[in-house]
């Protein structure tokens, strides 16, 4: 039954005619599908194989309006079709649906060109965004916890649903503006729904993003999923922190790297760290 629901549809959104092993799909189907007074057993069988393939291609079109804009809505569904089929579901959650797409744009460069480097920043940023949703989360830290502890001791987890990200392309800002373009022209559609004639889509085209290096946390709080844009003193401090080392020797190997004696760094570092544990980034790992 799996592997009937996992084999892709035919361009016309039917079931194939043809089994894996070259049997008539209708002589397997017969074999754990019984027919009613209305279907056969192949058109039973179908159903469900157009519903799952219609339901997973919906999740992908959701959870990726950045990268289904820079593609198109139907390259992005062919490159969705072709994705499924080299890494199908494995998961008991549609969450996980994406996991894998970073790595399949990867391996297969055609898809997005000539534009992959975008389009894997954006399949990162958005898969980190799922991750921020619904990722799970250790207790945050309070000021107990670390008050007889000094720098060089202190060692902090960063929280699980918490992406570091370093990018060739401003994708934040880009989702936003995809986002707004999206609400606008469902705004006109229900619209034009009340009025006897239709107007046409509202939407504008929204410009691709030019190549700029991004540093980005992707985060919740409160519930909330939001990116925020470091400095690269901030996001080499939090990667190394993310590797395990302490406090004083994340801090002394960022600054090391800067090279930058133009600032306050005691009183930034300070404002920092107390910025990220007001948004409950850090847990003390056992």
């Amino acid at each position: 039954m799996t592997n009937a629901l996992f084999r892709p549809l035919t361009p016309r959104w039917g079931m194939q005619k043809t089994w894996s092993d070259g049997r008539s799909t209708k002589e397997v189907a017969a074999q754990f599908i019984k027919p009613n007074d209305r279907l056969t057993s192949f058109e039973r069988l179908e159903i469900y194989n157009r519903q799952y393939w219609f339901r997973v291609l919906d999740c992908l079109h959701d959870d990726y309006p950045g990268l289904r804009t820079i593609l198109g809505t139907s390259k992005f569904t062919k490159l969705a079709i072709a994705y499924l089929e080299r890494y199908p579901s494995n998961s008991y959650t549609l969450r996980d649906l994406g996991d894998r797409l970073e790595q399949f744009l990867r391996e297969e460069p055609d898809w997005t060109a000539p534009r992959q480097a975008l389009a894997i920043d954006m399949a990162r940023f958005e898969w980190a965004q799922t991750v921020a949703f619904d990722g799970p989360a250790k207790r945050s830290i309070d000021a107990d916890d670390i008050l007889t502890k000094s720098a060089d001791q202190l060692i902090l987890g960063l929280q699980p649903y918490l992406s570091l990200l370093e990018l060739d392309y401003a994708v934040d800002d880009f989702l936003i503006a995809v986002k707004k373009s999206e609400e606008d022209g469902l705004r006109g559609e229900a619209s034009n729904a009340v009025h006897s004639a239709p107007r046409g889509s509202r939407r504008k085209p929204v410009r691709l993003p030019k190549k700029q290096k991004v540093l980005l946390a992707v985060h919740r709080y409160e519930n909330m999923v939001y990116s925020k844009r470091l400095e690269p003193e901030e996001y080499r401090i939090l990667t190394a922190l993310e590797k395990g080392e302490t406090v004083a020797a994340a801090c002394e190997s960022a600054l090391s790297e800067s090279g930058r004696t133009d600032r306050d760094w005691t009183g930034i570092i300070k404002n920092w760290f107390d910025t990220w544990s007001a948004l409950g980034w850090f847990y003390l790992p056992s």
